[in-house]
């Protein structure tokens, strides 16, 4: 594994960017503008960049985020969200009775759908993008909520497979924390978004689309050994690792036997490691 100081002795390898965006592009309410002039420059001399993130919100809610913390706009091609394609899976079920676990502000994933909100004692599925009020929730104040989803034989569509997501300077519960558990109950989860293999087709698809060609050498960016890293190394696509995310307490300097060791727990393997992601 490389340690790099720069993203541009590690770009003429590739030819389509598989990007994440929480812990890459910024962390929730700072914009890493050197890391999108990054993905600026290899979109204008190597090929297409796709933003791929477990979001459980579709595109146009995304980029409201970025105009109001001020990411450009201009430095990707298309973005390919979980909450689109959890909304996708929603769609083809038809009129539906629906247990939303999540905030107010994920509701955009399924707005315009037929589907009716209602209480776990009525509903046919569950749709969970995250706690209700993840700055004061746990995923444990969710086990009586989850014993009864469990007695009802409730699947649950998972929008978001991250456990946890960088929020400026703290670390808050995500979706597939609740998704865990409740898969550990023996409760069914379907889950949309990376690591799983559906959403990385789908964006392969759309560079070829966008560029005219298949990518012969996509390369993976992300800050998630579980997420971003697992996913790619299942796709067999490079991987360049980001350290400042979710995993910075962790790993503290970044040396080779450190990353060595943090990779030997989940199992997974990056090509190169930075930092941040600078050009």
């Amino acid at each position: 594994m490389d340690i790099l100081s720069h993203f541009r002795d590690l770009a003429p390898d590739h030819d389509a960017l598989i990007c994440d965006v929480w812990g890459v592009l910024h962390n929730g309410r700072t914009a890493y503008l050197e890391a999108a002039d990054a993905l600026r420059r290899f979109r204008d001399e190597r090929g297409p960049v796709i933003l791929l993130t477990n979001a459980p919100r579709p595109v146009a809610d995304l980029e409201a985020i970025f105009q109001r913390i001020g990411v450009p706009l201009d430095c990707y091609d298309a973005i390919m969200t979980s909450g689109v394609a959890a909304r996708e899976d929603i769609a083809r079920r038809g009129a539906v009775r629906m247990l939303h676990l999540g905030p107010e502000r994920d509701r955009g994933v399924f707005a315009g759908l037929p589907v009716e909100s209602v209480t776990v004692e009525e509903a046919q599925i569950v749709l969970n993008t995250g706690l209700y009020d993840d700055e004061v929730e746990t995923p444990q104040d969710y086990a009586p909520l989850f014993a009864q989803m469990k007695a009802r034989g409730l699947a649950m569509i998972c929008a978001n497979p991250d456990i946890v997501v960088e929020r400026g300077d703290k670390l808050i519960w995500c979706a597939g924390a609740l998704a865990r558990d409740y898969a550990r109950l023996g409760g069914e989860v379907i889950y949309y978004g990376k690591p799983h293999r559906p959403i990385y087709d789908t964006v392969l698809a759309l560079a070829e689309k966008i560029s005219g060609r298949k990518p012969t050498r996509p390369l993976a960016i992300g800050d998630g050994a579980d997420t971003d890293i697992k996913g790619a190394n299942a796709m067999g696509i490079d991987a360049l690792f980001i350290a400042q995310g979710v995993h910075a307490a962790q790993l503290g300097d970044l040396t080779l036997d450190g990353l060595t060791q943090f990779f030997a727990v989940p199992g997974v393997h990056a090509k190169a490691a930075m930092r941040a992601l600078v050009w």
